[in-house]
């Protein structure tokens, strides 16, 4: 069997090309790396150097070695992490999410839920979710991905719906709903942690103009003491830092917009063998779900 250490100085060998440089990178003498080297090839029988006088190089198979040597040592992390995983899954679930909105949607619910269940933040990439279920990192994640193959698969939980909030003497403000193209133009200040929802309200509004704000704090103060519009969606009820501007005293209205882009849909994905013990936690989620926000302006 050969010691993991022995792997480790081959590949540092193979990123640094000396024994200086090895040594410096793992904290250890010269002597001990060259000892080390000998040793391996000794057990592989096999050269893995070519020593000349003043230089030391791996040799093509050394070369190889230090690729596959890689490759085993990453193999065994992996394995070492997944085993970790489920036997923590086994206690506690793990939640992830892709987008902010489903953050709120958890803090709402932090009371009634399971003690175990645990909201690792912050959010993840759209390409990590298949990785992070099958390594059990996570034992659920919420995106607007469906995915459905042999081990992972999606449940469908709600929609999260965007708002645009109007000054109310505006003429846009009289109607029920409105489209993205009937915003042409307008300046908005918008929160910069909207995820997704940037890109969309920036490709499908003409001509307008974005204000965004770092900190809630400023945003929820411009939005206070001015009548600039600005988005939210049903899941903004449930933060816990609701707007201010969204007081009786707020001078805009809330109206649907009525794109299709405007209605995210929003899914739970998962391992197709943890479907049944889930089940219970994504009934919770859809009964809880935020209801749209209505139009309230004034005839």
């Amino acid at each position: 069997m050969i010691e993991n250490y022995l792997l480790e100085e081959l590949i540092t060998f193979a990123h640094e090309h000396t024994l200086a440089k090895t040594a410096a990178a793992l904290n250890v003498t010269q002597p001990t790396i060259t000892r080390g080297m000998q040793k391996l090839e000794t057990m592989l029988a096999v050269r893995l150097f070519d020593r000349q006088p003043n230089r030391i190089t791996l040799t093509p198979t050394g070369q190889l070695a230090a690729q596959e040597a890689e490759q085993l040592l990453t193999q065994q992390r992996t394995f070492v992490t997944k085993i970790q995983n489920y036997e923590q899954s086994l206690v506690t679930r793990t939640v992830e999410t892709t987008l902010p909105g489903p953050l709120a949607l958890l803090t709402h619910l932090k009371t009634v839920l399971p003690n175990t269940l645990r909201v690792r933040q912050p959010l993840i990439a759209d390409d990590q979710i298949t990785e992070h279920l099958i390594n059990r990192q996570a034992s659920f994640i919420f995106s607007n991905q469906e995915i459905l193959t042999a081990g992972i698969e999606s449940r469908f939980i709600g929609t999260e719906n965007l708002v645009v909030h109007l000054q109310r003497f505006m003429y846009r403000a009289n109607q029920p709903s409105i489209t993205f193209a009937e915003l042409k133009g307008i300046s908005f200040v918008v929160l910069s942690a909207i995820c997704i929802w940037k890109d969309i309200i920036q490709q499908a509004i003409p001509d307008a103009k974005f204000l965004y704000q770092p900190q809630r704090t400023a945003f929820t103060e411009i939005t206070k003491y001015s009548d600039f519009p600005y988005f939210s969606t049903n899941f903004t009820a449930l933060a816990p830092h609701q707007l201010d501007s969204q007081a009786d005293d707020d001078n805009r209205v809330a109206i649907p917009i009525s794109d299709t882009r405007a209605h995210m849909p929003i899914y739970v994905n998962y391992l197709v063998s943890n479907r049944q013990s889930l089940m219970p936690l994504f009934k919770q989620f859809e009964a809880a779900w935020p209801a749209n926000l209505k139009h309230t302006a004034t005839p």
